[in-house]
């Protein structure tokens, strides 16, 4: 399960993502080893974006 602040994290990136720079998102999952998130995004699937869970975007 998320974090709070990974939650806030994951929607500041989506809204940057989808509505400032027009790229579509293509997966979002949760390592549960780790409790990151995972991000993979763009038209090419060449942005990949990880979220710890104090919610630093990396």
């Amino acid at each position: 399960m998320p974090t709070t602040a990974q939650l806030e994290s994951l929607y500041r990136l989506s809204y940057q993502l989808t509505f400032i720079m027009f790229q579509p998102i293509h997966l979002v999952c949760v390592d549960h080893r780790t409790r990151n998130l995972y991000v993979l995004a763009g038209y090419a699937e060449n942005l990949e974006f990880e979220i710890v869970p104090n919610g630093e975007v990396f």
